[in-house]
């Protein structure tokens, strides 16, 4: 393993600017998706630190959450363990009108079940035989299927492990299982080639976001799936102000028999207007 050749970072104001008119085509997909009914389901799979959940956090931004559902899956209960493989993720699948943005998916069992050895050999070999067939039905059917493998060098990974070790604040996005995939980069590399291979299919192909540097990676993927859906933009019914009726003799109840939360702000010192630096450090935690 060596070190990749450093990719220079989008500047901020570029980003920001493009992730912004993104966002907004964004909007206008999932009102087309809304009037025409179409279902789409959008699987973000990848390496651990490559940049996943802060993609998602970007696409879902500016979306209806009634429309636009994330489906982050904890491990299988013992109850899902008995059922067809594929049966609890079919339970998230969006109806006519919404879209599912899927945090790891059913190819959990091609990547981190395969190499840390939490399924059979014979459980394996029929998720890669069944996972291109499952795969084929939902395009049948009508379903929008997106696949999208974020790709990140061991190199930046380890660096981005670092940055969350030390920052108390996200300290919670590392588990045993994340650092095991130091010492088994080699074998997931290997699973992620097999995988590609067996479900790499015409109907549903897998798309390789480079994400040595997560803010072309967001701007990239964001781009490439409006380019695959031909959506257009929604005539809305016009909306405006009702005026306000004249009181009717209405009186609010008075505050002393309510119990309100305390003004915890008034206890604060006060502070000067942020600095333009202080408010360019913000914006940096903001869309790192």
């Amino acid at each position: 393993m060596t070190k990749s050749a450093r990719i220079e970072r989008l500047p901020k104001k570029i980003y920001e600017a493009e992730l912004f008119r993104l966002q907004g085509e964004l909007v206008k997909l999932q009102e087309w998706v809304k009037v025409e009914g179409a279902r789409v389901v959008v699987v973000f799979e990848g390496r651990d630190a490559a940049g996943k959940g802060s993609t998602i956090k970007r696409v879902a931004e500016y979306l209806n959450p009634r429309l636009a559902r994330i489906a982050a899956l904890p491990a299988p209960t013992e109850r899902e363990r008995g059922q067809w493989y594929f049966q609890r993720y079919i339970e998230h699948f969006p109806a006519a009108g919404q879209i599912v943005l899927f945090d790891r998916s059913w190819y959990n069992r091609a990547g981190v079940e395969r190499v840390m050895g939490f399924c059979s050999k014979e459980e394996y070999m029929r998720f890669l035989h069944q996972c291109p067939i499952f795969e084929r039905l939902l395009t049948e059917d009508g379903i929008l299927l997106r696949k999208y493998w974020f790709s990140v060098s061991d190199h930046e990974q380890e660096e981005r492990f670092r940055s969350r070790l030390q920052d108390p604040m996200r300290r919670w996005k590392l588990s045993p299982m994340d650092l095991e995939s130091i010492s088994r980069w080699e074998d997931y590399s290997r699973a992620k080639d097999e995988m590609f291979m067996h479900t790499d299919i015409p109907e549903a192909p897998w798309h390789v976001v480079e994400s040595e540097d997560k803010r072309r990676a967001r701007i990239n993927m964001i781009a490439h799936l409006l380019s695959t859906i031909r959506y257009h933009e929604v005539q809305r019914v016009p909306l405006s102000l009702p005026p306000r009726p004249p009181s009717s003799g209405y009186r609010r109840t008075p505050r002393e028999m309510q119990t309100l939360v305390p003004d915890h702000a008034a206890s604060l010192p006060a502070v000067a207007e942020p600095s333009a630096k202080s408010k360019s450090r913000q914006s940096r935690r903001r869309h790192p």
